[in-house]
C-alpha cells in the first residue's frame, strides 16, 4: 500500500466509528481518534509518532519523511499549536485498546479497497 495522505485520510473517515473511538459521532467521527489513527498510520506507513500537549491530554500524530501528518485534526475547534515531541508506541498505545486498534485495522483496509 503506498502512502497518498488524501486516500488515507478518506479512507479513515469512513473507517472510524465508535468501535475505534468511544467519544466518537457522526457530527465529529474523528473525535478521541488520535491515538489509535496514528498508531494504525505508523505500523502501516512507518515514520515517526508525535504528541503535542492539549488541554484534554495528548494529542498523537504522525511525520512520515519529515513531513507531519495529522489526520484527527478536524476533532478541534481551534488550531493546534504543535510542539511535535517525539514519542513511541507504548505512549501512544496508553490511549487505544488492541481492539480498537484491531477494529480500525480492518475498517481502513475495506475503505482502501473501496477507494483504490
Amino acid at each position: 500500500m503506498s502512502f497518498d495522505p488524501d486516500e488515507v485520510q478518506s479512507a479513515l473517515r469512513k473507517a472510524w466509528s465508535a468501535s475505534t473511538s468511544s467519544t466518537w459521532t457522526p457530527n465529529n467521527p474523528a473525535a478521541g481518534q488520535c491515538n489509535v489513527t496514528s498508531l494504525l498510520i505508523h505500523e502501516l506507513f512507518g515514520g515517526e509518532l508525535l504528541k503535542t500537549p492539549q488541554p484534554a491530554g495528548d494529542h498523537f500524530y504522525n511525520r512520515i519523511e519529515g513531513r507531519r501528518y495529522d489526520f484527527t485534526a478536524s476533532q478541534f475547534d481551534q488550531p493546534i499549536a504543535y510542539t511535535d515531541v517525539l514519542t513511541d508506541r507504548v505512549d501512544a498505545e496508553l490511549g487505544a485498546t488492541g481492539d480498537q486498534l484491531a477494529e480500525l485495522r480492518i475498517a481502513f483496509r475495506v475503505h482502501c479497497m473501496k477507494s483504490g
